[in-house]
């Protein structure tokens, strides 16, 4: 059955979350919405770095590319020349690549080119001062999450085999890490990364590279160098994204960013800080002499002490042997004999004591024994007198007329019969 003519078509979705597969919204709605939408927003600051400016003579206006410090995001940006002239006063150069600036501006899209840019009425560039004021506040924040705290710090490789160096391209840093490296411990490698490492690629180029080194397994340590610069010249080095990255890498991370007076937050999160190049070969790698010297000294003191070891070992033989004892040792054996002789003959005279007072009282007892004996007792012409059944006679009423008797003598027994 199909459709009747007159039917009504289906009305399009008033949302987004209405749209189906079967009643979508056309192209020219969905930029109709989103032209709608971003005009709405309001004017807004946006800070970033220009990239690209494109001044065409005759026109109007000028374009300008501001892109993220952060990122490779970017954004056109559309200044009037009256906006563009105020600039005269602080940036008599223009405009140019890597000037980071802040914007006034309001989002326009494009809706037959599907575009989004910025309408800019106001533009003006970050100075030193504030800059330095934004990396103090960026220190105090990243510092309180503990990105800075020793704890967390890890020591060096004694003597790492591959050296990792993120380095500017052809650069003076390169050389001064390489040679005095190599000049301290000519065995080392190096694997080394060149990119930018300043204006608007730089993050974003030295974050890979480190990344890259840390997924290495043979590198163990990697050097971050550049040379000195102004404060906008190292800013690369103070940036959230790259103390970030740091800090997450598993490899221990030197920074040598600048001369000694230079202080990029990569200072700070680095496991090693390096004044120079220079001194971070010295820090990354020993020195073959020093080693060399050291191994020597400890080779001697190691010799000297084993020669004064066996000189006392020789010398406590020695007094050993002078003793009487190891000189003659049978003078042991006789204070020991002389010992025993003397024991056994405490022995003998005290067994013979002891022996003669047993004798003593044996014959006290002995003596004892007989006087309370009562056979010295019938030895003296007593008798005992007893019924048949052993009970004793006591008593004249203990044996009747009649009674059957044992009389116990001294020498044997009779029997008797009680007559009265």
């Amino acid at each position: 059955m199909t459709p009747s003519a007159d039917a009504a078509p289906p009305r399009r979705p008033t949302t987004a979350g209405d749209t189906t597969a079967e009643n979508p919204w056309p192209v020219r709605m969905l930029a109709a919405k989103m032209d709608a939408y971003i005009a709405k927003m309001p004017w807004t600051w946006v800070e970033g770095q220009v990239v690209q400016v494109s001044d065409r003579p005759g026109s109007s206006v000028v374009f300008v590319t501001l892109r993220d410090a952060d990122t490779d995001m970017s954004l056109p940006v559309t200044l009037s020349r009256r906006v563009l002239a105020r600039l005269r006063d602080v940036l008599p150069d223009g405009l140019g690549h890597g000037t980071r600036v802040v914007v006034h501006a309001k989002p326009e899209f494009f809706a037959k080119r599907g575009s989004l840019s910025l309408a800019a009425d106001d533009v003006r560039p970050v100075g030193v001062g504030e800059l330095l004021a934004r990396l103090e506040h960026l220190k105090r924040l990243l510092g309180a999450e503990g990105l800075f705290d020793a704890a967390r710090k890890r020591p060096l490789p004694f003597l790492p085999a591959v050296v990792g160096l993120v380095c500017g391209r052809a650069s003076a840093a390169e050389r001064d890490v390489v040679e005095n490296a190599r000049l301290r411990w000519p065995a080392v490698r190096f694997e080394v990364r060149e990119v930018a490492v300043q204006g608007p690629n730089a993050v974003t180029e030295v974050v890979a590279a480190l990344r890259e080194l840390d997924a290495d397994p043979a590198v163990e340590v990697v050097v971050l160098a550049r040379g000195g610069g102004s404060v906008e010249d190292l800013l690369p080095f103070s940036n959230e994204a790259l103390v970030r990255a740091v800090a997450a890498v598993r490899t221990p991370v030197v920074s040598a960013i600048g001369h000694e007076v230079d202080a990029p937050l990569l200072d700070l999160v680095a496991d090693v800080r390096a004044s120079t190049p220079t001194d971070a070969a010295r820090l990354v790698v020993p020195d073959v002499a020093e080693e060399l010297a050291g191994l020597a000294q400890l080779r001697s003191r190691a010799r000297r002490g084993v020669q004064g070891r066996v000189e006392r070992e020789v010398a406590g033989l020695a007094a050993l042997r002078s003793r009487p004892v190891l000189a003659r040792p049978q003078t042991l054996v006789d204070v020991r004999a002389t010992e025993v002789d003397a024991a056994r003959g405490r022995a003998r005279t005290a067994l013979a004591a002891r022996l003669d007072r047993a004798g003593v009282d044996v014959v006290h007892l002995r003596s004892t024994v007989r006087a309370l004996s009562p056979a010295s007792t019938l030895a003296r012409g007593y008798a005992v007198v007893q019924r048949r059944d052993g009970a004793l006679v006591r008593a004249p009423g203990d044996a009747p007329a009649g009674t059957d008797l044992r009389v116990r003598l001294a020498d044997g027994e009779i029997a008797a019969t009680a007559t009265s």
